[in-house]
């Protein structure tokens, strides 16, 4: 049977794969050169594949090395909460909250304000991840748009919180589409979405006429238009509490819907599906 990786070997892979060099993780570590190198030997014979590729310029991980340095990340991050959330869980006040970097801006805030006698710890990653961390339960709850375009894992359910439409952010003094079949024709246009739709987004924008830039993030894709003074295509919940004067949302020039869920075990915390319908007024959701 092969063996569990242990914590040092999880540090070591972890503190390479950021430090981009065996020795500079092993001082890190405060352990000598060799016997790092020893032990990463040990863990690729284990793993069965090269986890770095090692040379004069440092180590770099490979495809392997980057998940399992991924996977470091996530278990050590666990171990370090452990006597915290015991010591919280003590108390009956706690939860451990998840969502993606675009939303996290406006979710995280809204419960911060909600639930001011709740410890709630706030997690941020890839949709597909925080739901394997509610199905391990080391997560109580996570909010992503990417739950009817997924098979959650055994052990998970998903709660519908609402829909949230893609509409046009109009930066002040920037005019409207025009018309026609081409509305957007030779505009700058950038857009993101919090689901799996970049690609059919990007190429309705294009069949519109349109040049369009994706944003890494909601925040992001927004401060490009104002910047650089053009439209964008947002989910309303980015931008429907925060416009600036003059900046104003109008529909979309195609339809698109997207839908934010909440993922938990079948017996999540009762407080928290009784807030639900409040949360999605708060979010402006449908």
């Amino acid at each position: 049977m092969t063996s569990l990786p242990a914590v040092e070997d999880l540090r070591l892979v972890q503190a390479i794969a950021r430090t981009g060099a065996v020795g500079t993780a092993a001082r890190e570590l405060r352990i000598s050169q060799p016997s790092a190198s020893q032990r990463l030997a040990r863990i690729e014979r284990l793993c069965g594949t090269k986890l770095f590729e090692r040379d004069t310029r440092g180590a770099r991980p490979t495809p392997a090395g980057a998940e399992l340095a991924r996977r470091a990340d996530h278990i050590l991050s666990h171990l370090e909460d452990v006597y915290d959330a015991t010591r919280a869980a003590a108390t009956g006040r706690r939860l451990v909250i998840g969502t993606f970097a675009s939303l996290a801006p406006i979710l995280f805030p809204i419960l911060d304000a909600d639930f001011p006698d709740t410890d709630i710890e706030q997690q941020v990653d890839h949709g597909q991840f925080l739901v394997e961390r509610v199905a391990e339960g080391t997560m109580d709850a996570a909010f992503v748009a990417i739950a009817e375009q997924m098979t959650l894992p055994r052990g998970t359910i998903a709660r519908r919180i609402g829909r949230d439409d893609l509409v046009l952010f109009v930066p002040d003094g920037v005019p409207l589409p025009g018309g026609g079949k081409q509305p957007l024709k030779d505009r700058l246009v950038a857009f993101s979405t919090y689901d799996r739709g970049s690609e059919e987004l990007q190429a309705r924008l294009v069949a519109l006429g349109a040049a369009a830039r994706r944003g890494v993030t909601l925040g992001t894709t927004v401060a490009m238009a104002r910047r650089r003074s053009h439209l964008a295509v947002v989910p309303r919940s980015a931008l429907a509490t925060e416009l600036l004067p003059g900046e104003q949302l109008v529909a979309a020039p195609f339809r698109y819907r997207l839908t934010l869920s909440v993922v938990t075990t079948p017996t999540p915390p009762k407080v928290l599906v009784r807030y639900l319908p409040q949360l999605r007024t708060r979010l402006n959701l449908s």
